[in-house]
């Protein structure tokens, strides 16, 4: 399942092709890209949430996102590319020599909806690998990933662990108390 109106070929080429030049402007330091917001159609104007990935020669090299809409989508694109480029604390910042190296990846959220259960031995059991993300809350403490992470990490218990993990929080905390669960689905596209 992707998010409930899905954007068409045109929309998506538009915002690859947006997200390229939010990064190339960010690494050369000239402003975001300026959108006249007429001219887009309702899909790319109304209030989305999406992460963008940038890859190098197969290698993660920025992830930044939101999880939940509060700007137009195509803005939520301009913003989080620059910020996968330049500001994801695993990486030193993108050079100007690694721009013809980066592909991009944009995923597309569905609002995350709170994945119910009694106890902690049924969460894993409760997701769908390949189709949810995931996030999961400990007190201030919050961490998601993609439903792309599905492709290495296959195992739900596993998936749990390493997401725990990347919380900061010991790999067996899911095990040994009720986190919060939310869930999400993706439409992805890359270049």
């Amino acid at each position: 399942m992707v998010p409930e109106a899905q954007l068409n070929e045109a929309d998506r080429a538009f915002l690859l092709s947006l997200a390229r030049q939010s990064i190339e402007n960010c690494v050369s330091g000239a402003e975001a890209p300026h959108i006249d917001h007429q001219k887009l159609s309702p899909k790319l104007r109304e209030q989305g949430a999406c992460f963008v990935t940038l890859t190098s020669r197969g290698y993660l090299r920025g992830c930044v996102g939101a999880l939940e809409p509060y700007q137009s989508l195509v803005e939520d694109v301009i913003e989080h590319a620059a910020a996968a480029a330049v500001q994801d604390y695993r990486f030193p910042p993108v050079l100007a020599k690694e721009l013809l190296d980066i592909e991009i990846e944009i995923s597309y959220l569905t609002q995350p909806k709170p994945l119910l259960y009694e106890k902690p031995e049924e969460l894993s059991r409760l997701l769908h690998p390949g189709i949810d993300g995931v996030v999961i809350r400990d007190g201030r403490s919050r961490a998601t990933f993609l439903p792309q992470v599905w492709e290495k990490i296959s195992d739900p218990e596993e998936f749990l662990e390493e997401l725990c993990m990347k919380m900061g929080a010991p790999a067996d905390l899911w095990r040994r108390k009720k986190i919060d669960v939310m869930i999400y689905r993706v439409e992805e596209f890359h270049e």
